[in-house]
């Protein structure tokens, strides 16, 4: 038995999940593959531990979002484009809401952007949300509360699926 034995079996059960989770945070898929490989790397270094116990998609999520906030704090080389896309490009009405809110998405702070990713598109509580980002369910409470509010500057055409309870729905 090799201390990476299941490993292989919770990457392939999940994998699907936790690159949504990390495109959701970095609004790019190349990206989003680069930040979720780094963090299987470490994931598997870890690996023995959770054969004791222990939960290893709480742990993958957390590391996911302590990725991505640290490499949001590195000086950056490229900056993304809020440019829309080409003219005589056809995109039904449910298109256009998504490439928006991902838009708007991008312009949140990387921590508030993380609670709108881990509460509206994972579901997780507030005190689930809380233990991921190591901090209070009051900051999740408040986070939440300025994310939604800056999302509906930025996109107010939107507003109608800004709701606590439809704001899923976009990114599906």
């Amino acid at each position: 038995m090799t201390h990476h034995d299941g490993f292989r079996e919770f990457v392939l059960a999940r994998q699907q999940a936790l690159m949504r989770t990390a495109y959701l945070l970095t609004g790019d898929t190349h990206l989003a593959e680069d930040l979720l490989q780094s963090v299987l790397i470490k994931v598997a270094g870890h690996w023995p531990k959770f054969s004791k116990g222990g939960n290893p998609e709480a742990y993958t999520r957390k590391a996911l979002v302590n990725q991505y906030i640290s490499w949001w704090r590195r000086p950056r080389l490229e900056s993304p484009s809020a440019d829309p896309p080409e003219r005589g490009v056809s995109y039904d009405e449910a298109a256009l809401d998504r490439i928006v809110l991902r838009q708007a998405l991008a312009r949140l702070t990387p921590k508030q952007r993380a609670v709108i990713v881990l509460r509206f598109w994972e579901d997780l509580t507030e005190p689930q949300t809380a233990e991921v980002l190591g901090c209070s369910v009051g900051t999740v409470k408040s986070q939440a509360y300025h994310a939604l509010t800056r999302l509906r500057t930025l996109a107010p055409e939107l507003t109608y699926l800004l709701s606590d309870s439809e704001i899923r729905e976009v990114a599906q």
